[in-house]
């Protein structure tokens, strides 16, 4: 399977990816903020048709439009805002919808749809393989550098706040850092699956995990255990990889639903 440049490409970006969204997906699950990567993935695809009918760098348009997304979605739900959460579907569904209509009526695009709705790994470049690993070595230096900051504002916004913390600096690096991973994350499951790349293995990671730290390092262990064996089955099941990926990811989490149990 590794014989193949294309195929390394999508497995190393795909694994530094795996990491950085289990560690960005940590504090997000833990601030019940889980729909924000589900939100930005369907804005994602709606800035990606865009930058294509436009003939522009679809992964640079797609991370300013997610990065703007994120702020926005992270303003209204801080605001407390009346029916923030409809807006947010509303925002994901209207921005999915726009990029569908956009590439389905712009006729000089030759690109499937499906590559970025589901995933392909043939979309894997070289630059998209260093921005993943340099995205995966930011996101484990961020929890190097600013541990005890994460913890707090990921359980108690306000007593972070109390003690001095800078909350809304914190929740910012993370909504970037979450565009980020969503972005790249695309080509790998696609809009439409790549929110259970942030959110799963962190759930199955609290059922586990006695305190933050055991629950960053089993989120991690994880999320990279489901990528691996759903990378194998869609080389070896001639499958789409991002769907083949979140069923192993859906596997893991149902046994250590079951471990936890026992």
């Amino acid at each position: 399977m590794l014989s193949y440049d294309f195929i390394c490409r999508a497995f190393v970006a795909g694994l530094a990816l795996a990491i950085a969204s289990a560690l960005i997906g940590v504090p997000l699950v833990l601030k019940n903020k889980s729909m924000l990567s589900d939100g930005l993935s369907h804005t994602s695809f709606g800035a990606v048709a865009l930058a294509l009918v436009l003939g522009i760098a679809p992964t640079w348009f797609a991370l300013i439009i997610a990065i703007i997304a994120s702020l926005l979605i992270f303003k209204l739900e801080n605001k407390k805002a009346k029916n923030s959460d409809a807006a947010i579907a509303v925002l994901s569904s209207g921005a999915l919808a726009f990029g569908m209509i956009a590439l389905t009526l712009n006729k000089g695009v030759a690109i499937d749809p499906n590559s970025y709705l589901f995933g392909s790994i043939l979309a894997i470049t070289k630059t998209d393989l260093i921005l993943s690993i340099l995205v995966g070595a930011m996101a484990g230096l961020l929890y190097i550098i600013f541990f005890k900051q994460i913890f707090a504002v990921s359980f108690d916004s306000e007593f972070a706040a109390a003690t001095g913390i800078k909350v809304k600096t914190y929740e910012t690096i993370l909504a970037v850092a979450c565009s980020v991973v969503v972005v790249l994350g695309m080509k790998i499951c696609g809009a439409l699956l790549i929110s259970a790349f942030v959110v799963m293995p962190v759930l199955g990671a609290i059922k586990l995990a006695k305190n933050f730290k055991q629950t960053i390092l089993i989120s991690v262990f994880l999320s990279i255990i489901s990528f691996v064996l759903g990378f194998i089955a869609s080389y070896i099941l001639s499958v789409p990889a991002g769907a083949s990926i979140v069923v192993a990811e859906l596997a893991v989490l149902t046994m250590t639903s079951i471990i936890a149990k026992i």
